[in-house]
């Protein structure tokens, strides 16, 4: 694992709530979980507000990412390990 800065990724929406975010990551994936707020990727833990939507699309996570005094972002990384993790550990939202 590791920082998100030295991962190839993809930013796909800047400063957006919590809900537009979960909007972005449920439109852009062809496979989404539920995780609960806290839930790490790349050793950092998700925030957001019920339900913590992470989406799957072509092996590639998408989720939100919160940056303090940055917002969030919704992004699209490369990380087979999550991936694998987010099928395991969160619950299928169809």
């Amino acid at each position: 694992m590791g920082c998100l800065e030295n991962m190839n990724y993809e930013i796909l929406a800047k400063n957006c709530s919590f809900k537009e975010a979960r909007d972005i990551i449920k439109s852009n994936s062809t496979e989404k979980y539920e995780v609960p707020p806290g839930f790490k990727l790349l050793e950092k833990p998700l925030m957001g507000i019920p339900p913590v939507i992470v989406g799957v699309k072509d092996e590639k996570l998408i989720y939100g990412y919160t940056k303090p005094c940055h917002g969030t972002f919704v992004v699209v990384v490369e990380d087979p390990e999550g991936v694998d993790m987010v099928r395991k550990n969160g619950k299928p939202v169809w």
